[in-house]
């Protein structure tokens, strides 16, 4: 069981862990021992997260997200496979935190009087500098 919240934990049917060998530092432990994990988490499943919270997280997950509606999470940072599955299980877990969040929505607001004048005052500058960039005709010499 994975502790996201107070109110929210992941069971543990959702979650799949797989290891294999990891690329790295390491020596010759690197071909002996499957030190790299790959956490999978059944996402589209899981009765924990409201349809809002799933669709945001699928916005996070990126290519992590599969077609199937899982999130893979692939970690193999360090030599021992105990703290890989801790760092795949933190990375999902502050992954599932940033969804849980809701953006503020935007509240539309309205140009100040003194910027409309500026911007339409720097409109009219710009326009003459430019009408000043004309051909010279021969009345004028």
């Amino acid at each position: 069981m994975l502790r996201i919240t107070d109110q929210i934990t992941l069971a543990d049917w959702e979650l799949t862990e797989s290891f294999s060998r990891s690329s790295g530092p390491g020596g010759q432990n690197v071909n002996k021992v499957e030190t790299a994990v790959e956490l999978r988490f059944e996402a589209e499943r899981s009765p924990h997260l409201s349809p809002a919270v799933k669709a945001r997280l699928k916005r996070l997950a990126g290519r992590r997200w599969t077609q199937e509606g899982a999130i893979v999470i692939r970690a193999e940072e360090t030599r021992s496979q105990q703290r890989n599955r801790e760092l795949a299980r933190e990375r999902l877990a502050e992954m599932v935190r940033a969804a849980l969040v809701a953006p503020k929505r935007r509240i539309a607001t309205k140009p100040t009087l003194g910027s409309q004048r500026r911007r339409l005052a720097a409109k009219s500058i710009r326009s003459d500098v430019k009408a000043g960039r004309g051909r010279v005709s021969d009345e004028e010499s």
